[in-house]
């Protein structure tokens, strides 16, 4: 069994009870709800690397945001049928303020290549099962 650990940055964007979420279009979470953010590159530090990925899977400018919370989760994922042991470590901020236009549909390029796009979604209603492991983890300790 081979072991994957993925440490990143992202980002909890609330507007009138709604949450800001990407659909994952690859990776141990495909086709899933998750929040917007991602690894943290070589040198970066973690708030650099929310704003880098904010710009790029939302298309948004971060212009205020605080620590929310730093956890993972660890899970198995089959990944063309081989099981794959995950540690999703990640570093969690509010956004408090932004400016520019959330991008509902992403074109998946050289720069984005995992999201199909951000939306709100209506924090009540969302499901364990529609949401990737760390964002419902996330969600629930609003």
């Amino acid at each position: 069994m081979k072991d994957y650990r993925q440490l990143g940055s992202y980002g909890l964007l609330i507007k009138d009870d709604k949450i800001l979420l990407i659909k994952k279009k690859t990776g141990p979470y495909d086709g899933l709800l998750d929040l917007p953010g991602g690894t943290i590159e070589k040198d970066e530090k973690p708030i650099e690397a929310l704003k880098r990925e904010f710009k790029e899977e939302v298309g948004i400018n971060i212009l205020d945001c605080s620590l929310f919370d730093a956890d993972s989760v660890s899970f198995k994922w089959n990944y063309h049928d081989e099981i794959i042991n995950v540690h999703h470590i990640g570093i969690f901020y509010k956004i408090n303020m932004y400016d520019g236009v959330i991008k509902k549909e992403n074109i998946v390029d050289e720069i984005n290549d995992d999201s199909l796009g951000a939306d709100f979604y209506e924090i009540n209603e969302l499901t364990k099962d529609e949401l990737s492991k760390i964002a419902y983890m996330e969600i629930n300790k609003l």
